[in-house]
């Protein structure tokens, strides 16, 4: 990066200051790879429309590249670059939920690489609602292709630290925004088959996806060829084995010398001294709350490295669905 070095501080610069978007986007436009915040989770990005920056994306992550990219625009003129047809169905979930964190995979425009696809015929593209993203994209002036930056099937990152944790000097610049402010990925809904499919549950849910749309159906977890990100059944995983408890307040059997911590939905739990630490997600039960700080605090826990880390199960329903299944494929052998 030359001259522009002394702007970095371990590879994170503040987002508040507009020479970083500058630098950003420049990065961007010649192929290289800039983190940026997004209100879900922090983006590892690179230019959509070039397939050496894409490559360098799964290089870094150490992504499978048979798992496709998110794409992400900052108006609807970008999208006419990325896809080949909007279903009335579309527009419509765009109407209601654009800006936000709701992904949708539609047919590809053929400048779209076939490595940002995995090879598909369709393409996921989103438009976020942070201001750093968008400010990003129109400086880099291209759609950018953003997964998780993180390596790849581990937590999910949602401060620059985390991302500066994982990825270090595989990513040329890391734009902090901040902690994001939903804390799990977009939800991910396809419209390029007969029916409108969930592939991945989000903080939109399928109860307000449904009252736009009407009915969806919902996938099954995968093992191989996902058609959109988070479909593979172990993903955001921590290195230290997690198990789900039955219920809320469930006391486990730890094994003979077991070391263990605790994932907390709430502090309305009787106390156990066997854990060596427990976090609690909300002091309240909230499950925005939780699920903003659900990666961070399973990257705490992972770090203590202990032999398992036991987690509350919330109530499925709402944004809950959500939380569930990224604990749920956090637990997958």
């Amino acid at each position: 990066m030359g001259g522009e070095a002394k702007h970095l501080k371990s590879g994170i610069v503040s987002a508040e200051d507009p020479e970083s978007i500058r630098i950003a986007g420049r990065i961007i436009k010649t192929g290289g790879l800039v983190a940026f915040p997004t209100e879900t989770v922090y983006g590892l990005g690179c230019d959509a429309m070039n397939a050496d920056a894409a490559a360098k994306v799964f290089e870094s992550k150490q992504r499978p590249q048979f798992d496709p990219l998110i794409v992400h625009i900052v108006d609807t003129k970008q999208l006419d670059d990325v896809i080949g047809s909007l279903p009335v169905l579309g527009q419509r979930l765009m109407d209601a939920f654009w800006p936000g964190p709701l992904t949708l995979v539609l047919p590809k425009q053929p400048a779209i690489p076939d490595l940002v696809t995995a090879g598909l015929s369709t393409v996921a593209v989103r438009m976020p609602n942070h201001s750093v993203a968008q400010a990003l994209i129109r400086e880099a002036g291209t759609p950018i292709a953003g997964p998780s930056a993180n390596p790849f099937g581990y937590v999910s990152p949602t401060t620059a630290q985390h991302v500066a944790d994982g990825l270090g000097s595989n990513v040329d610049l890391i734009l902090d925004g901040g902690p994001c402010q939903v804390g799990v990925e977009s939800t991910i809904v396809s419209l390029a088959g007969s029916q409108p499919e969930l592939l991945r549950p989000g903080s939109i849910t399928i109860e307000q996806l449904s009252a736009v749309i009407g009915s969806i159906r919902r996938s099954s977890p995968v093992n191989e060829k996902p058609i959109a990100p988070g479909q593979l059944s172990r993903h955001y995983a921590t290195r230290t084995q997690l198990t789900i408890l039955a219920s809320i307040g469930a006391r486990p059997i730890l094994k003979d010398g077991e070391r263990a911590c605790l994932l907390s939905q709430s502090q309305a739990r009787d106390p156990d001294d066997r854990f060596i630490a427990v976090e609690v997600l909300s002091s309240t039960g909230d499950l925005r709350e939780t699920a903003r700080g659900l990666f961070a605090a399973l990257r705490r826990l992972d770090s203590l490295g202990l032999d398992r880390i036991y987690a509350e199960p919330c109530k499925e329903e709402g944004l809950g669905v959500a939380i569930m299944d990224r604990l749920r494929r956090c637990a997958a052998p």
